[in-house]
């Protein structure tokens, strides 16, 4: 039948005439947007709404589908014109405010407002939770009386390669392919005056640019880098100041577009109460929030929100680290997915906090991902990896070999087919540790606390999952190899001829495992080479956190000390402290991304990490007495760091240099362009309020601390 296209379920589509081929492709390479998000949701406990989405800079940017570590858009935006004088898009011509509509519910409002005065979009985001499906309720209001033009303009970008796309118009719908994943995008009303081009060659916004008129029409018909634009039925005015958006996807054109015209037909409405009812009954099935949380409760909420939002649904227990790629991640390395991709060592801070907040489940669905999907046949694990399991990086970093054994025994999973697991994982300890490839910062290899640690504390808690099994053979060995390195700590780690103190103190790593030695290691991001005595790192806390030192050990209040002198920085906000010395991991001085510099360069600057003022104020807890109101006051200080409109905790805030300054947009103690939310932030946020309340660290094992520290034994 001549323009028709006949789409799979009886849906027929009108006016689906080909338009002719876009000139121009593949065009301009794909990005994506920055990572920072403004918003992030999707429908919690829904297994069939297998999609989610992301704001940023007045946009809805990535929306992840069928998996959470697939990208399945760029962004997706409104361009207004009066078609004579000029020609705006909202991610650069408009004021945007973010809401959080709900703190019970993962939902965000942008209220956009042209920065020449002239109109106002607010737009308010849901997920169907029915189907792979993002609604968006639009108010268009014209400030000035004048009638406008507005056209959504939709950057496609299906999958990790966003180059390899093509695109189309099919009654009143945009609908793209790649030949694995597809989208649709409609409106309430159709949409009008429909183009699929090439960015930057033959693409609707660069057609309005240049003449403020949509001159062409075309279908994207060779894969390369698709933007897609229609013309809305808003004007403005009376009558065309409201409509819905759809974005629905699927693995076929046919799907997408059912997914699209399924929840535009059920309504907005509809489906955000259904939305919001479902992380209501969520978060009222989980334990009650803390006393120590209780003037943050919102930020709490949302903390549990994040960590939750960011399990798959279709390999369930796979949590990404963030749902985004900060800095020069988004505009280089198109095909790895980076922070959307799973790490053990997140994994385990994912699922001891959801452990803490009341949601065990969901741990354990983490530690069954670890143990069928992550773990290698040899025990260890990737240093992250695709839901699927497929390596994104290489590396080999033993912490994440030992958190899930850790984690396996806070859980009771001491049976048959976790010891199996266990036992693999052990032995690989056992045979390569305790010096590790890469540290948990992931750019430095060799002897270090926080790995050893790890390392540790899963040896010790292996050995009675051991013995639980019949196998004291392997628990002797695993006990006597644990102790060895309890005894090696000092050799390996602690210095007596560190020249930032007379008093022996924690270094970050010893590349050599002789820690008196000067030898000199190579700080990445563009440090310098340097003394391996002089590089500190907070993370040795872990050495307490997982009961293996007192946290009264005058080596480590020695290290805290100098740590506090070298690392830390106060801002309006509360204390924060750097992740190592000489850290390059964050913006240059003028605020401009990140990137690879060469080494020695010191071109970029790494900020402070809320997440160690989180495992700061664990620390306090497990020392006790009067530290514990400073425990409570890092607690503040993370939740007055969040995005004032979403909530969100960073991976890191500015600091007291360049180009942090009060009255700039980079205030000491606010959130950097760095990846947002960080669901180890999050972890930490909810860890720490627990630990308060309950007086100890929710994660320290008994196992662990009755060995090193007989008085921490509970009867």
């Amino acid at each position: 039948m001549a323009g028709v296209l006949v789409l799979s379920g009886g849906v027929g589509i009108a006016g689906a005439q080909a338009a002719p081929p876009a000139p121009g492709y593949p065009g301009a390479a794909a990005t994506w947007a920055p990572g920072d998000k403004d918003g992030f949701g999707t429908a919690i406990g829904a297994l069939d709404s297998t999609v989610w989405y992301t704001l940023e800079d007045g946009t809805l940017s990535e929306v992840f589908a069928p998996r959470i570590d697939t990208q399945s858009s760029r962004d997706t935006q409104f361009v207004v014109t009066d078609g004579t004088t000029f020609a705006d898009r909202e991610d650069e011509d408009t004021d945007s405010v973010v809401e959080l509509v709900d703190p019970r519910a993962l939902v965000y409002r942008q209220v956009n407002t042209a920065t020449s005065g002239r109109y106002r979009i607010t737009k308010t985001y849901t997920t169907d939770p029915d189907r792979a499906a993002v609604l968006v309720d639009v108010r268009f209001e014209s400030l000035d009386g004048l009638p406008y033009q507005v056209y959504v303009l939709h950057d496609v970008g299906l999958g990790l390669n966003a180059n390899d796309d093509i695109g189309r118009s099919a009654g009143g719908r945009l609908l793209a392919t790649d030949g694995a994943l597809s989208s649709a995008v409609t409106a309430s009303g159709g949409l009008t005056g429909t183009s699929s081009g090439y960015l930057e060659r033959s693409d609707g916004w660069t057609d309005l640019r240049e003449d403020l008129v949509l001159d062409d029409a075309w279908d994207a018909t060779t894969p390369g880098n698709v933007v897609q634009i229609g013309r809305t039925g808003l004007t403005g005015l009376d009558g065309g100041q409201q409509l819905t958006l759809s974005l629905g996807f699927g693995t076929t054109e046919d799907d997408a577009a059912q997914a699209a015209d399924q929840a535009l037909d059920r309504g907005f409405d509809s489906a955000l109460q259904a939305y919001t009812e479902g992380w209501h009954a969520y978060l009222d099935g989980l334990a009650p929030v803390p006393a120590s949380a209780a003037q943050w409760r919102a930020e709490y909420q949302v903390s549990a929100m994040v960590i939750a939002a960011s399990e798959d649904k279709t390999v369930r227990g796979g949590f990404v680290a963030s749902p985004g790629r900060p800095w020069a991640w988004a505009n280089e390395l198109q095909h790895l997915p980076v922070y959307h991709a799973v790490w053990s060592r997140d994994l385990y801070q994912h699922a001891t906090a959801l452990i803490a907040m009341g949601d065990v489940a969901a741990a354990e669905r983490a530690l069954d991902h670890l143990w069928t999907v992550q773990q290698r046949p040899d025990g260890s694990f990737p240093q992250n990896a695709r839901l699927d399991g497929e390596p994104v990086f290489g590396g080999l970093q033993m912490d994440e070999v030992a958190l899930p054994i850790v984690l396996a025994w806070q859980l009771g999973r001491t049976g048959p087919a976790d010891w199996e697991r266990v036992r693999l994982s052990a032995d690989f300890l056992v045979a390569e540790g305790p010096a590790t490839e890469q540290e948990r910062w992931e750019n430095l290899g060799g002897w270090s606390p926080n790995t050893i640690a790890a390392e540790i504390a899963g040896l010790v808690t292996a050995a009675d999952i051991a013995r639980a099994n019949g196998d004291g053979a392997r628990a002797d060995t695993y006990l006597a190899t644990a102790d060895a390195w309890r005894a090696g700590l000092a050799e390996w780690t602690v210095t007596t001829t560190g020249p930032l103190s007379a008093e022996p103190y924690f270094l970050r790593i010893t590349a050599d495992g002789d820690a008196d030695a000067g030898t000199p290691i190579q700080i990445a991001d563009g440090g310098p080479l340097v003394d391996q005595r002089e590089v500190l790192d907070p993370s040795f806390l872990d050495l307490v956190r997982l009961g293996i030192v007192p946290a009264d050990d005058p080596v480590v209040t020695t290290t805290l000390r100098l740590v506090d002198e070298q690392l830390a920085y106060d801002a309006p906000n509360g204390r924060f402290w750097h992740r190592a010395s000489f850290d390059g991991y964050g913006e240059r001085p003028d605020g401009t991304q990140w990137e690879p510099v060469d080494p020695g360069s010191r071109e970029t600057t790494g900020r402070g990490w809320p997440l160690l003022t989180g495992e700061r104020g664990e620390y306090e807890v497990a020392l006790g007495g009067d530290a514990v109101a400073s425990a409570q006051e890092r607690l503040d200080t993370m939740a007055r760091s969040a995005d004032d409109g979403s909530l969100f905790l960073a991976e890191q805030v500015w600091d007291d240099q360049p180009p942090s300054a009060e009255g700039t947009e980079f205030v000491p103690g606010e959130p950097t362009f760095s990846a947002t939310p960080l669901s180890w932030t999050h972890a930490g946020f909810i860890r720490l309020a627990h630990a308060i309340d309950a007086g100890r660290p929710m994660d320290t094992p008994d196992v662990v601390a009755c060995r090193y520290q007989t008085s921490l034994c509970q009867e």
